[in-house]
């Protein structure tokens, strides 16, 4: 059994704001790493999409990046994701930590064992729940995975992979003893403390476990945020027929 999370018990009052897709400017991580791992989407799905909102604040945070930094870009990993998607990874990665451990996950006898891994993996993938009252943040339209990267498309190493089960994602991981710490590791806490700053500054919040992870109006949100309430459940279509030019989402 999978623990709910704080966040979990936040009411949601739906705004119903559409998604939206990411303008090609902002740079995106190619091939999509799930779709390449063959996670189901539906034919013509694009999870480069987000609400109207999230994405309004997206573009303002690298507007805010290129003004402290114009040598670097946002680098998108993955946006909206159906729950289909959701589960697919969440059991994917499920297998693949398991089997790490040397953990036959159809070996009843180990049991224990397995519900650690659930619970392990837990932390960074949401429960893949068609229950409209705790849906996987990705599944909104209002979370989104992403790192730092140079001007030539390439990332910035900031001391941990996207979606890495382990200590090492947690945003302030090399934080403790800054003063002793080798450069490098300076330099990654200096890389995720400017990836925080520019996402921060434009409205979103970071999960406690996942440096790359940042959004707004879903429930995480709105417990970090201390709002009343959040503005987005899941987003099950996408409205192929809207399409916004980025001028219009910064007025």
């Amino acid at each position: 059994m999978i623990k709910l999370r704080p966040w979990n018990k936040i009411k949601i009052n739906e705004c119903n704001e559409p998604l939206i897709s990411i303008p090609k400017s902002i740079f995106r991580l190619t091939p999509h790493p799930y779709m390449s791992l063959g996670a189901p989407y539906l034919t013509g799905a694009d999870p480069w999409v987000l609400r109207r909102s999230v994405l309004k604040r997206l573009i303002l945070a690298q507007q805010y990046l290129s003004e402290i930094n114009p040598q670097l870009q946002l680098a998108l990993f993955d946006a909206w994701r159906p729950i289909s998607v959701q589960k697919f990874m969440f059991d994917y990665t499920l297998q693949e930590t398991c089997k790490s451990k040397g953990i036959d996950i159809n070996d009843l006898s180990v049991k224990g064992g397995i519900n650690d891994v659930i619970e392990e993996v837990a932390r960074f993938w949401a429960k893949p729940s068609f229950d409209p009252l705790i849906p996987p943040p990705h599944s909104t339209g209002a979370a989104i995975d992403l790192t730092l990267a140079d001007m030539t498309s390439k990332p910035l190493d900031l001391g941990g992979e996207i979606d890495f089960i382990g200590p090492e994602s947690s945003p302030e991981f090399y934080k403790n003893d800054y003063s002793k710490m080798h450069y490098s590791k300076q330099v990654f806490q200096d890389r995720r403390s400017l990836l925080f700053s520019v996402m921060e500054q434009a409205g979103f919040v970071q999960h406690p476990n996942e440096w790359w992870h940042f959004s707004y109006g879903d429930q995480l949100w709105s417990w970090l945020s201390k709002k009343g309430n959040a503005i987005y459940g899941a987003a099950l279509e996408v409205s192929k027929d809207i399409t916004l030019s980025e001028p219009s989402l910064v007025t």
